[in-house]
């Protein structure tokens, strides 16, 4: 472990060349958990661009800190006798950050480009008769037949969350990313003061709305109470660190756990466990290319994994994390678990698996992301575990962004492709087998990986259309079932997030899935 003075000596060089003269202005100086190259959080599910989206925009629902839904841009809803027909009215004076009203029309085009995008949006929209515009403020949402989870559609908490744009930018191709970036959220983005590797800056929105609601997760009021945020890329934990200690920035969103000990001991520091319900850990097949098109080579990885040096050598401490093979989240109403899968890996089980799907030798890509804390130490334990089994791994460094644009790529793996790769999800987005992003079987529709699978997607349909609780439960556990037999990912363990700040100076944190800055306040 580095000392503190080396920690403090680390951090010199670089700080000297951010730091900025003092202004009357409050300042949120932040290290977020990955650098940001991609700002459209419809067209990509990575976690900091989903980050990005909630300082920006704004969404209709929204779940407090009891998970339950709550009006957020939308003043409410009322849903026909026949339940068929939601009807949406915004809140009154919503404007962009361009100073232009808030239409229906609006969150109409915002609807459409976010359900081409996201799983639980195409289901929504599968379902959708209509998207009918009543009025300025109104719009309705037309079913075929009754579908429950409209409301937790529209209130979903993560990747990809249906944030409301305007027309004009909504309507841009869901293929394409945007180039605009005009909001209704509690801040501006500062795309003149945006410098890729080094720094992002946001400022206050004076056009921002706040609900009257005390803010309680994501919900309630999102009042900015500093002036400017930036958000800056330190990729060295420990020069990150240091920078913390030596009050040079104001908070870590995540930083490794073997820090925990340095920010324990300094009385001016505090850990927060920001995200309670906790984040679970995957690995993600291609299914367009050799070996992982054959259903047994990726059984066969499955066998080869266990998830606790895994879960060791990326958490360290057994009290932050759990082993669970669940897809759908250990202790939840559809986590069911599968014995030793994960847990004791089969090694002969494995490589005769391997022998059976044909195997040729080739080279295995998987992608490592050095630069993001919640996953890089992930993939040379990995590494290990599948070469055991008889895979050829090329693990190849990258950092975070370049994932994220990598895995986007369906080409083969020697033309810009890839074949595996390691990410993160919120617990919260996971624990439902009708809405889970990886368990979506739709082909070219489906999240990267692109499992074909439509004896899953029967399931999936049943499962969403079941009125019987012990019948969507049973339902529930035969979709993960699937998930386990076809091998669609491999969940490699559950964990809660920790952030680091000083305390000295800043207070208002909420707790919450998502590291949001909304109601933090800083000393002057």
């Amino acid at each position: 472990m580095i000392g503190l003075r080396k920690l403090t000596a680390l951090a010199t060089v670089i700080w000297a060349a951010l730091a900025l003269p003092a202004t009357a202005q409050t300042t949120l100086r932040m290290v977020s958990h990955a650098d940001i190259k991609i700002l459209d959080p419809i067209w990509t599910t990575a976690l900091i661009t989903r980050n990005f989206g909630y300082m920006v925009w704004d969404v209709l629902f929204a779940k407090d800190a009891d998970l339950k839904i709550q009006p957020q841009m939308a003043e409410g809803y009322t849903l026909s006798d026949d339940k068929l027909t939601y009807t949406i009215k915004l809140r009154d004076g919503l404007l962009w950050s361009d100073g232009k009203p808030v239409t229906a029309e609006d969150c109409v085009a915002s609807i459409k480009r976010w359900g081409a995008r996201d799983a639980s949006g195409q289901l929504l929209l599968k379902e959708t008769q209509e998207l009918k515009i009543v009025d300025d403020r109104t719009f309705q949402i037309v079913l075929k037949a009754p579908f429950s989870l409209v409301m937790d559609a529209l209130s979903k908490v993560s990747s990809n969350v249906p944030f409301m744009m305007p027309k004009r930018i909504a309507d841009t191709d869901p293929n394409k990313q945007i180039t605009e970036f005009i909001g209704s959220g509690p801040f501006l983005f500062k795309q003149d003061e945006w410098k890729a590797g080094e720094k992002l800056v946001y400022v206050r929105n004076p056009t921002y709305k706040p609900r009257a609601e005390p803010p309680s997760m994501l919900a309630g009021a999102k009042i900015a109470k500093v002036d400017r945020v930036e958000w800056l890329a330190i990729p060295d934990p420990n020069t990150a660190a240091s920078a913390l200690l030596a009050g040079e920035i104001d908070l870590i969103e995540s930083p490794p756990p073997d820090l925990f000990p340095i920010f324990k001991s300094d009385k001016n520091v505090e850990l927060y466990g920001w995200n309670a319900q906790g984040s679970q850990i995957i690995m993600r097949f291609n299914h367009l290319h050799p070996p992982f098109n054959n259903v047994k080579a990726r059984q066969a990885a499955m066998y080869a994994l266990a998830q606790e040096p895994i879960m060791q050598a990326q958490v360290g401490d057994p009290a932050i994390y759990k082993l669970c093979n669940a897809p759908f989240i250990c202790g939840t109403t559809y986590g069911k678990e599968y014995g030793d899968l994960l847990i004791k890996p089969d090694i002969e089980k494995a490589k005769a698996l391997l022998k059976e799907s044909g195997y040729d030798g080739t080279p295995v890509l998987m992608m490592h992301q050095t630069d993001l804390q919640s996953s890089n130490n992930v993939q040379p334990v990995a590494k290990q575990q599948l070469e055991k089994a008889g895979f050829k791994v090329d693990m190849v460094d990258m950092d975070w962004q370049s994932v994220v644009s990598r895995r986007a790529r369906r080409e083969p793996p020697a033309q810009g492709g890839w074949n595996i790769f390691f990410t993160t999800n919120i617990t919260l987005d996971s624990d439902n087998p009708g809405t889970n992003s990886y368990a979506a079987g739709t082909c070219d529709k489906a999240w990267f990986g692109w499992p074909c699978d439509p004896e899953m997607e029967k399931l999936r349909d049943a499962f969403l259309h079941a009125t019987d609780a012990a019948k969507q439960k049973e339902l529930g556990y035969a979709i993960s079932d699937r998930v386990i037999e076809q091998a669609f990912y491999a969940p490699v363990g559950q964990y809660k997030a920790f952030g680091a700040y000083r305390k000295d100076r800043l207070s208002g944190w909420l707790p919450g899935p998502v590291a949001v800055v909304w109601n933090i306040e800083k000393k002057k």
